[in-house]
């Protein structure tokens, strides 16, 4: 498992050398990240509207 752990630091140094090298390398990064964190925000926003409308349906009396 360490060695594992090892190789994957490894690889994304040298990952991150190769886009650091390029002058476009920077803007995909940001590009990457900020679409990366607006897709965790729309599930947390499915996941939150999801339960409410969840929840006031089981609690639709139908008796």
């Amino acid at each position: 498992m360490t060695a594992l752990l090892t190789y994957i630091a490894a690889e994304m140094r040298h990952r991150w050398q190769v886009v650091r090298a390029t002058k476009d390398g920077g803007y995909t990064t940001e590009a990457v990240v900020a679409t990366a964190v607006l897709v965790t925000l729309a599930i947390l926003a499915i996941g939150i509207i999801y339960s409410k409308v969840s929840g006031k349906a089981n609690n639709i009396n139908l008796g």
